[in-house]
């Protein structure tokens, strides 16, 4: 299974950025996809995670009202809309994937993650 993340690149602050997230190789209709983000001297951090099947999705407190994930299982592939984009969400974005549900509060962890894509680089400029 290979995760391929795209869609970065430099925007100004309060602009939109739509990043994707194209799975090969399987497929997580019943699992988790997430993304996940890590700044410049920073560690990574949790963003947002869909649970399809079980109709859970979450956000970080500061992405809350502002990001929009989602899925076209058609294609396979995930989506992060980002709006209002602000100087402190740079960073690289990197997507995540388990083939089978876990706990809600277990999607915003990074260990249960068992597959990656490479991350695409986010830069707001104020």
């Amino acid at each position: 299974v290979q995760l391929q993340a795209s869609g970065g690149g430099s925007v100004q602050a309060g602009g939109s950025v739509r990043l994707s997230c194209a799975a090969s190789g399987g497929t997580f209709k019943r699992g988790i996809m997430s993304w996940f983000r890590q700044a410049p001297g920073k560690e990574r951090e949790f963003v947002a995670a869909d649970d399809w099947s079980g109709g859970n999705t979450l956000y970080a407190d500061s992405v809350k009202g502002r990001f929009r994930i989602s899925r076209d299982h058609a294609r396979n592939i995930m989506f992060l809309q980002m709006t209002g984009l602000k100087p402190e969400d740079t960073a690289v974005y990197y997507c995540a994937a388990r083939t089978r549900r876990i706990v809600v509060s277990a999607m915003g962890v990074a260990e249960p993650y068992d597959y990656w894509g490479q991350g695409t680089l986010v830069t707001v400029s104020s």
